[in-house]
């Protein structure tokens, strides 16, 4: 019983002390210059406004971003489906088929509609 759980406690092992000891080797190897730069806040390479607004994002980022949400959610689905598979039978193809095609018919609407084209 012992020898089932042996390869995941070597993978847990290996987890938990590889990331260890990078951030030990980084406090022991890494640069200590501290300066004003290095200190500021700064996000997606751009510096971080504090008070000031500096605008408004486009919406197209946030639709390009519900839009990986949805396709990613897909894959989510279609892995159990894919484990399953044999199991479902012809029933199963044609329902997968149907919401594979669903999702088919977002993509080019999407696409028609210019929501992939990044300006």
């Amino acid at each position: 019983m012992i020898e089932l759980f042996f390869p995941f406690a070597i993978v847990l092992c290996l987890a938990l002390l590889i990331p260890l000891a990078m951030i030990i080797l980084s406090l022991f190897l890494g640069p200590r210059k501290k300066s004003a730069v290095k200190m500021e806040p700064y996000e997606c390479g751009v510096p971080s406004p504090f008070g000031a607004l500096r605008g408004r994002l486009s919406v197209k980022f946030f639709l390009i971003a519900m839009l990986f949400l949805l396709f990613d959610i897909e894959v989510v689905f279609l892995y159990p489906w894919a484990v399953v598979f044999q199991s479902l039978g012809v029933l199963g193809m044609v329902e997968m088929s149907l919401f594979i095609l669903v999702l088919a018919v977002g993509l080019v609407y999407a696409w028609r509609k210019g929501a992939l084209e990044w300006e």
